[in-house]
């Protein structure tokens, strides 16, 4: 098969197409002919040679696909519903760069109606961090408020849709009115500019002083003691990467007076069984809002596999606003 590897740790110039032996399913898995690649920031940091796949994952990067089932464990696909020619998008460790890929049966989940397999490959990573991370860990409810930082990336477009569908106000942050927009017309109430405004006091004038109940937090940094001030009482604060920094200053005496949580984790290195529980979820919850149309793909640029270099340009430079994809 055709492959993209990261040659050594470096810059979008490592990403190199080469051939790689076929993988092969093993138990509890399916093997995936894959028509389409998620670009995730994971996939960067790894190319970096910052964030090595789990042990006994493929080292080729790429941790969502969209393709055809074509063999697979006969009992596992039978419980999950699924068979042999069905079109799904799958969580993987790794090795979602490839024009094969094998994925455990149970985090693959079904190409939505009327969705391109484009289309399909943008949702799993997204979907699994955020409903294991706003939805279960920060337990966001119908009617309350969550902040999302980054409302225009993968996770964020992702994030404003669902929380909409399942009835809470969205505020966002932004670095350009274009992003902005992008964001309202996804159904967010309240985009910030960051550049321009303090996203504290933009959340507390939104929510009559009160402040937030939930925030998405993907930068961390200064970031979080900021969002300790702008969360309501009770309220939590998610935290899923640290795009600005792992050190952080807060007001603990906010921290007890407000009753807050702070909590964070990475999805990669969670048990099969965790992600297993995931889709589970997905499936029930998340799929229906889906095959509705009340939550719909966000993709900003498709490009043929070998161009993964520009791929991950395009990411670094933070022009997008939603998904980038590897066509195979």
């Amino acid at each position: 098969m055709q492959a993209i590897e990261i040659t050594r740790p470096g810059g979008p110039e490592v990403l190199e197409l080469a051939a790689r032996p076929d993988p092969v399913a093993g138990p509890g898995e399916c093997l995936i002919r894959v028509a389409a690649s998620g670009i995730n920031r994971p996939d960067v940091l790894q190319r970096k040679g910052a964030y090595p796949p789990p042990a006994g994952a493929s080292d080729l990067p790429g941790l969502e696909v969209a393709g055809e089932i074509v063999s697979g464990d006969a009992a596992a696909l039978a419980e999950a519903g699924f068979a042999v020619g069905d079109k799904v998008c799958a969580l993987v460790n790794g090795g979602g760069y490839a024009e094969l890929c094998a994925a455990p049966v149970a985090q693959c989940l079904p190409v939505p109606q009327g969705w391109s397999m484009a289309q399909a490959a943008t949702l799993p990573e997204t979907c699994f961090t955020v409903w294991a991370n706003v939805f279960e860990r920060a337990a966001l409810q119908p009617g309350e408020t969550l902040l999302i930082h980054g409302g225009s990336s993968g996770i964020g477009v992702t994030a404003i849709q669902m929380a909409v569908a399942l009835g809470a106000r969205v505020l966002v942050t932004v670095g350009s009115a274009d992003k902005a927009a992008a964001c309202l017309a996804l159904g967010a109430d309240v985009a910030i500019n960051y550049r321009e405004q303090d996203f504290v006091a933009e959340a507390k004038a939104a929510t009559g002083g009160c402040g937030v109940d939930v925030i998405l937090d993907m930068v961390a940094g200064d970031y979080i003691g900021r969002g300790v001030q702008a969360l309501a009482e009770d309220g939590r604060l998610a935290l899923i990467a640290v795009q600005g920094g792992v050190n952080a200053q807060i007001d603990a005496g906010l921290v007890l007076r407000k009753r807050l949580t702070i909590t964070g984790s990475t999805l990669r290195p969670r048990s099969a069984a965790f992600k297993a529980a995931l889709a589970r979820s997905l499936r029930a919850k998340v799929w229906p809002l889906i095959e509705a149309g009340r939550i719909r793909p966000v993709v900003y640029r498709e490009l043929p596999a070998a161009q993964a270099a520009e791929a991950h340009a395009l990411m670094e430079s933070n022009q997008h606003i939603g998904k980038i994809v590897l066509n195979w």
